[in-house]
């Protein structure tokens, strides 16, 4: 008796060179970006814990300070750390219920990471108009 002998795909681990080939689903952009926001949240603080407290020492490095952060370059720097704080809050909310088994499936996965961008990005919005002077 003959056996055919149907070849199985073969799957491996993409290469750094073949990511702009590679369509990532939303859910895994999400992931992504809620490491990136984590990231950069944790290696800003130090800097923003410094302006904290050189701010408090008087009256007058506080209105150095404000006076500072009122260009735009600065505003941008804030409204870079609003969103991460915003994305990085929501996500962690997302896989604290996905860590309770909840939005586990394909659909609601990507229902949920929707959620997540969409609720991120229009808070990020309100703080960027309240930062440029909108309201």
């Amino acid at each position: 008796m003959s056996e055919v002998t149907k070849k199985r795909p073969e799957f491996r681990n993409i290469h750094i060179t073949q990511l702009s080939n590679y369509r990532l689903p939303l859910a895994g952009l999400i992931s992504i970006l809620h490491r990136v926001s984590g990231a950069l949240m944790f290696l800003l603080l130090p800097v923003i814990l410094y302006f904290l407290d050189q701010s408090l020492i008087s009256e007058g490095t506080f209105n150095y300070f404000r006076n500072v952060t009122s260009g735009w370059f600065a505003k941008l720097i804030v409204l870079a750390l609003a969103w991460a704080y915003l994305h990085h809050f929501f996500a962690g909310i997302r896989h604290l219920a996905m860590d309770s088994h909840f939005g586990l499936e394909k659909q609601s996965a990507r229902h949920t990471s929707v959620a997540v961008l969409v609720v991120s990005l229009s808070l990020t919005a309100l703080v960027a108009s309240k930062l440029f002077g909108v309201f």
